[in-house]
């Protein structure tokens, strides 16, 4: 009778663990199916201004005006128009996303934008990132917000 009690206990204890297992990779996926990405493509809604970490000052993209962003596993490229300017922007290049950080190393761009490339290419953003909108802000040498432009997720 002493082999059954022992076989029994281990047997429930074996399936007790089991179950428990696969509840603690069934929460873990489910953490991961919800992380914000990224990847994707982002159209600006708007801007904010701040100062002293503050908005003191918010504006919506302006009627025929539009820049969208496109973000692949690590590629970014951008494009921006604007009506009352026959001036072309765009840019191509690298990105990374560390915690709250968004680096983008620009390679290449419209000829207005090579010029700016040429004197930097390294743009370094705090990123507030939801599943469906992003802020990507501007920060100063003191770690002190400047200004953010804000996106919505278009695809």
């Amino acid at each position: 009778m002493k082999i059954n009690v022992t076989f029994i206990i281990l047997f429930i204890l074996l399936f007790s663990c089991k179950e428990q297992t696969e509840t603690v990779k069934d929460i873990v996926e489910v953490e991961i199916e919800e992380k914000a990405s990224l990847e994707g493509t982002w159209e600006m809604i708007g801007l904010y201004n701040y100062k002293n970490n503050l908005v003191v000052d918010s504006f919506k993209t302006r009627e025929g005006n539009r820049q969208v962003k496109m973000y692949t596993k690590s590629k970014v490229m951008w494009s921006k128009l604007v009506h009352a300017d026959s001036t072309e922007y765009f840019a191509y290049g690298a990105y990374t996303l560390n915690d709250s950080i968004l680096k983008e190393t620009l390679d290449y761009g419209s000829k207005t934008m090579n010029l700016v490339i040429g004197e930097r290419q390294d743009y370094i953003y705090k990123i507030v990132l939801e599943k469906d909108k992003f802020s990507q802000i501007e920060i100063d040498d003191d770690g002190n917000r400047i200004y953010s432009e804000n996106y919505k997720r278009v695809d």
